[in-house]
């Protein structure tokens, strides 16, 4: 193990605190929450999704619509992917490349603060996706149908983990930073 304040040995610290399964469930944030901006930006990108009436009309593809559903898909992914800093070493010290900050620990409340508001934040959403039904049966009869509808709530189901697997990750996060200062 290589020892003294490099890189590598944070990152050394950091594998060998991290439980596997920890690591795991922080990875599988991010692809929980793909199938849904896959969907979306086939929509965005003009293939048909299934929606009929004033909703194909609304959600037509042009720069507006194309730009806020791509900026929605990255800011989504992007926020599913901040879950891995919470088992890789960036999640406890500031990067080298981050000026003035640069090594800085992270008092572990300015993460699990965050993370936990966003776990709740992200389980009322996804919970009220599917509160009553699906997603293809909140817009009605112009909502896709059939094929449509079973690959747009297929795309959106995962998205139920987001919240409960942050916490996980967050409690172990805790844990594991409180162990540590012990």
């Amino acid at each position: 193990m290589v020892t003294g304040n490099t890189p590598s040995a944070n990152a050394d610290i950091a594998s060998n605190t991290v439980p596997r399964w920890a690591n795991r469930t922080a990875h599988a944030v991010p692809l929980a929450v793909l199938p849904s901006g896959l969907w979306r930006m086939a929509m965005a990108v003009g293939i048909p999704v299934g929606f009929s009436g004033q909703l194909a009309k609304d959600w037509q593809p042009g720069l507006e619509t194309s730009s806020y559903i791509t900026l929605l898909t990255l800011i989504t992914e992007g926020l599913a992917l901040l879950t891995i800093g919470l088992v890789r070493p960036w999640g406890e010290t500031v990067p080298r490349w981050i000026p003035l900050l640069s090594g800085r620990h992270i008092p572990t409340w300015t993460v699990v603060i965050p993370a936990t508001l966003g776990a709740a934040a992200v389980t009322a959403l996804s919970l009220k996706m599917f509160w009553g039904g699906t997603p293809a049966d909140v817009g009605g009869s112009e909502a896709p149908h059939g094929t449509a509808a079973w690959i747009m709530n297929a795309c959106y189901a995962p998205m139920l983990l987001w919240g409960p697997l942050l916490a996980v990750v967050t409690v172990a996060y805790c844990a594991r930073r409180r162990n540590a200062s012990a």
